[in-house]
């Protein structure tokens, strides 16, 4: 008998996320971002488990250079668009940069707006120093997925993009991070740019799931950024990446064809072209 596609599931909720937590590594969890409604509709009927309004949408729709200058409203817009292209899975959005650093009841407020948009969680960056906003946020009943490792919003500190957890001392780092904020309630926690190793003794260590992105083959589950496995982003790809379809050719190559079809005067067509049903006296009409 042939397995029920996943797109038939009941809706994902935060107890069917912990469940996942799978030692056997099978059936991941499976998580993609998304930013407009057309987007998250395809995800979600493909059966997607989360889908993340992520804060990569600074730079891959927005055309910022990296995720700090987003901002709360630019966020809400996208998220408003997503929410009413997803039915199934758990959507997820990230606080973007400066939402959350002034202090813990500015951060609520914040993630207090985004779930009455139609979030149902919400993700942010940070192990230890995290760990009073991480209580506050779920004291207020708001579900958190935490973010180490490699964090995005942290370029500035980080000088770039750079592997976390090489060494011993960086390594214990990441893995206290993501204990912390187990002990302060986040229901999953993403582990992106480390060691497989240390991804994996850390998915054994919790006892909640961990999604990677960058982290290897033993995690709980796995997240990418959908423009990158669509073929969108135009800029180098991290070695993580796998890009199942060069949409952005694709597109360019429909543009070209449409250009042309233009030019030529083969758009549009006869079968493209509304006509009259009284063409004798329509024309009658045009003349006066």
């Amino acid at each position: 008998m042939s397995a029920t596609p996943r797109s038939q599931f009941n809706k994902i909720t935060i107890p069917y996320i912990l469940s996942r937590k799978n030692k056997n590594k099978t059936d991941n969890i499976v998580c993609l971002t998304a930013y407009d409604y057309p987007i998250a509709q395809i995800l979600d009927e493909a059966g997607v488990d989360v889908v993340l309004v992520g804060d990569s949408v600074a730079t891959t729709r927005l055309g910022y250079n990296s995720t700090i200058p987003l901002t709360i409203d630019e966020t809400l817009i996208h998220l408003r668009a997503v929410r009413r292209g997803i039915r199934r899975a758990l959507l997820v959005t990230d606080l973007p940069y400066g939402s959350y650093h002034l202090n813990n009841q500015t951060a609520v407020k914040t993630a207090l707006v985004f779930i009455k948009e139609g979030a149902e969680a919400i993700k942010i960056e940070g192990g230890q120093k995290r760990k009073s906003l991480v209580k506050r946020l779920v004291k207020a009943e708001i579900p958190v997925m935490g973010h180490v490792g490699l964090t995005p919003q942290s370029y500035n500190v980080m000088g770039g993009y750079r592997v976390q957890g090489k060494n011993l001392e960086s390594a214990e780092a990441v893995r206290t991070d993501a204990l912390t904020l187990q002990d302060a309630g986040v229901f999953s926690v993403v582990l992106e740019g480390i060691p497989e190793n240390l991804a994996s003794a850390i998915t054994e260590e919790l006892d909640i799931p961990t999604i990677g992105i960058g982290a290897g083959r033993y995690c709980d589950g796995q997240i990418l950024v959908s423009d990158d496995i669509f073929g969108l982003t135009p800029n180098h790809k991290p070695k993580f990446v796998r890009q199942y379809l060069d949409l952005r050719q694709l597109l360019s190559q429909a543009t070209r064809q449409f250009i042309s079809d233009c030019n030529n005067g083969n758009f549009p067509n006869q079968n493209e072209t509304y006509f009259p049903t009284e063409f004798g006296r329509l024309e009658e009409v045009i003349k006066h």
